[in-house]
């Protein structure tokens, strides 16, 4: 597993095992994450497995992590999820559209929750900030307290 989903594996298990969690019902819940950097560090990686042509060996298991993506396939293994995601690069961290992607999944019955945030690794820089929202939660969900957060 690349840095970045190790990253993102393990900050959103912390979330996901305080979860409430039906065991009759699946875990309907979707997963938008976003960083700055996408899949660069592992970019990096393997631009330097195929560099140079005397000693071009190409690496399966590093190229499957060129996308940023990926990291929210290895929490949908982990916790059985099958619903929504998307993964979003900006150059900083964006509440607004975190907050306008998740509004309309719940408004649409597309998923009961919602694990979003911001997961960034690049080099030896790394930041996680995720959280999980519902349709009626205690804290609200708005771009001015996902920004409070954020900060804290």
């Amino acid at each position: 597993m690349d840095h970045l989903s190790k990253l993102a594996f393990l900050a959103a298990d912390v979330l996901l095992k305080k979860a409430d969690f039906s065991a009759d019902t699946e875990h309907n819940i979707a997963i938008i994450l976003s960083n700055r950097a996408s899949s660069l560090d592992t970019d990096r990686t393997y631009q330097a497995s195929i560099a140079e042509p005397e000693i071009f060996f190409p690496s399966p298991s590093v190229f499957v992590y060129t996308l940023p993506n990926i990291c929210m396939g290895e929490i949908s293994i982990k916790h059985q999820l099958h619903s929504e995601n998307c993964f979003f690069i900006f150059d900083s961290f964006n509440a607004d559209h975190l907050w306008i992607n998740t509004q309309s999944l719940l408004k649409q019955k597309k998923a009961e929750k919602v694990l979003c945030g911001w997961v960034d690794f690049d080099d030896k820089n790394y930041e996680a900030f995720l959280y999980l929202v519902e349709e009626n939660g205690i804290i609200a969900h708005t771009p001015n307290e996902i920004k409070r957060l954020y900060k804290t």
